[in-house]
């Protein structure tokens, strides 16, 4: 007994090259849309988190300075063990990178106008524009 099947009783098992174009062009310009998108977010979220740095690095400069009676003029006071007391180092070098791979600046010069401590800022995304929180 030979069993005929017509072309309409066949059921189709799989997509079209046409429909699967389709698919992937959709997915492509749902992409495009989206990384600019992602990327200024994460562009936003480095400085939030440089600002937060700065924030916990000056508060660290306060401990320092009650600590020792002043505030340290470089980041080598801070990262290396104390020589007078042998206390191990107040940060750790991480600490003092900002989300751009540079260290943060401690500029002794320039001093806070009320609390007197030294000024830390990031050089921000290219080195080109200073981030603080004063």
């Amino acid at each position: 007994m030979i069993i005929r099947t017509t072309q309409r009783a066949v059921k189709r098992a799989a997509f079209t090259l046409m429909e699967m174009l389709v698919v992937v062009a959709i997915l492509v310009v749902l992409a495009g849309a989206a990384i600019p998108i992602y990327m200024s977010y994460l562009d936003g979220a480095r400085l939030d988190r440089a600002k937060l740095d700065i924030a916990n690095l000056e508060k660290t400069l306060d401990n320092y300075a009650i600590k020792h009676g002043s505030f340290p003029q470089s980041w080598d006071q801070l990262l290396n063990p104390d020589p007078q007391s042998g206390m191990p180092p107040v940060l750790e070098l991480q600490t003092t990178m900002d989300p751009w791979g540079q260290q943060y600046v401690l500029d002794p010069s320039q001093t806070h106008p009320i609390r007197h401590r030294p000024k830390v800022y990031s050089r921000g995304p290219g080195g080109n524009t200073p981030i603080s929180t004063w």
